[in-house]
């Protein structure tokens, strides 16, 4: 295995990438990182019948498009802090969703800065953000608004988010949600009637609407990455910028955000590198969210700190891929647990370490969307079939695998069957590895790191919540 994955990185290397960049700056590309919030991979140059996404497509077909990358963290904050700091958020204790990591860490922009790049990193919405599970230090960044109006006439890295496909958007009121699509043509908007929808959720006109909102903003990213792609255009940078596009996790809906299955943890990759990159190449190795920082620093000649858990995906420093790809799982807001999974070209292990715990517990924010109320209702009333129901057993089984290609809604779980038993036996140790490899904080009660002065105690803002989500009526 080790001799195939040194050989696929030297084809990798050779193939997709030129002699080692230079390091004067004028040799160096500018690098544009583009972020969907709450964005999988429903996008055309996917293959999703539904999608439309020209936008996108155009850069998939212009680049290269990673069939299989996974963030270590199925929600905002942990996969960002990831992200920024090259670093498993288990590894550096930014693993729960809503804490404060009280020393922040090294960030790849400081090395970028160092390097002599500008960086240009809008922290507001709808086209920045930071969520990183720390503050970040005063002057981190050397542009904070939105930088496409006025590009740097210097090597830059450039970072645009996009906020219209946030989950809170899929259930925004009428206003809002027409707002957000104000440049989404009528005719472009999406039938409820087509959508898929997914096994394990009851299909209702409510859930169908929920996702045709969701592919409608969507298609509202894709315009504003045309914008993007535009202006770079505009300023003759086009070809001398490398353009990384993205989301930062699944889709925001029930059991898709939030979750370690691949609806939560399987995003879009697509990297444009003009003379470099073979346009309409397709990468079917394993990427994951830490070899974006290990990238970014390689392309812009930058080393790549010791300490990065990541690898490099493109250039003259490429490196062998993966076995697998692991996320983690743990508190959310106001409801506790810890869960992890580690993804293989084919399989799915997934470990619940509080088999006690049930899949639905609540999450006030997570409540509020229309498909989660809609599928509590129907449970309560007994409505729904054994596969949808499955979600609010009291318990959950202590490990999953799922074979996603012949399961991609990952709702037969086979670790209990013999015909897989091998499967289940290396992914599980692969797991146990990577557990200990990393450091891994999860074991350690949130109590006992806020006492060793690694993160602020943020427990007491969720105590109510966490109260009124462990009443009696909730566990129906």
């Amino acid at each position: 295995m080790k001799n195939m994955r040194l050989l696929f990185a030297a084809i990798a290397a050779s193939s997709m990438a030129s002699p080692a960049l230079g390091t004067a700056p004028t040799d160096r590309p500018n690098i544009v990182w583009i972020i969907g919030e709450d964005m999988g991979p429903e996008l055309g140059c996917y293959g999703d019948p539904e999608a439309r996404t020209p936008n996108i497509d155009r850069l998939a077909r212009e680049g290269a498009r990673f069939t299989r990358c996974f963030t270590h963290a199925p929600v905002c904050a942990p996969s960002r802090s990831g992200l920024i700091t090259g670093r498993y958020p288990t590894s550096i204790g930014t693993h729960h969703m809503r804490s404060t990591l009280l020393k922040p860490p090294p960030m790849f922009t400081d090395y970028l800065r160092r390097g002599g790049y500008q960086v240009c990193w809008p922290t507001k919405s709808p086209f920045g953000k930071t969520d990183f599970n720390f503050k970040i230090p005063p002057n981190s960044f050397d542009v904070v608004t939105d930088w496409t109006k006025d590009i740097p006439k210097v090597p830059f890295f450039g970072f645009f988010n996009i906020f219209v496909s946030h989950e809170s958007q899929i259930r925004a009121p009428a206003d809002q949600l027409a707002r957000n699509l104000a440049q989404v043509p009528l005719a472009e908007r999406h039938d409820p009637s087509r959508m898929r929808v997914p096994r394990y959720h009851p299909d209702t006109p409510l859930v169908r609407r929920d996702l045709a909102n969701y592919y409608d903003l969507v298609t509202a990213v894709d315009r504003k990455v045309g914008e993007v792609l535009d202006a770079l255009e505009r300023a003759g940078l086009a070809e001398k910028t490398v353009v990384i596009l993205t989301g930062d996790h699944g889709r925001g809906l029930p059991r898709s955000k939030r979750w370690v299955y691949d609806s939560g943890t399987h995003v879009p990759l697509i990297v444009r590198w003009p003379g470099q990159i073979a346009p309409g190449s397709v990468r079917e190795d394993i990427v994951t969210f830490l070899d974006l920082p290990a990238t970014t620093l390689s392309l812009a000649g930058v080393a790549v700190p010791s300490e990065f858990q990541g690898r490099v995906i493109v250039g003259p420093k490429a490196g062998p891929p993966p076995d697998y790809a692991f996320a983690a799982r743990d508190r959310m807001d106001e409801t506790p647990d810890r869960i992890r999974g580690g993804r293989g070209p084919r399989f799915h292990y997934i470990r619940n370490f509080h088999p006690e715990l049930p899949y639905a517990q609540r999450i006030a924010y997570g409540e509020l969307m229309p498909t989660m109320q809609e599928w509590r209702r129907l449970h309560a009333e007994g409505k729904l079939d054994p596969i949808q129901d499955a979600f609010f057993a009291p318990t959950k089984p202590v490990e999953e695998l799922y074979d996603t290609e012949a399961d991609p809604d990952e709702v037969h779980n086979l670790a209990n069957d013999p015909a897989h038993r091998s499967t289940l036996l290396a992914m599980r140790t692969a797991l146990d590895r990577w557990i200990e490899q990393t450091h891994d904080l999860g074991a350690i009660p949130e109590e006992e790191l806020v006492r060793r002065g690694l993160v602020a105690d943020r427990l007491a803002e969720y105590e109510p919540r966490k109260k009124s989500s462990e009443t009696p009526a909730s566990r129906k």
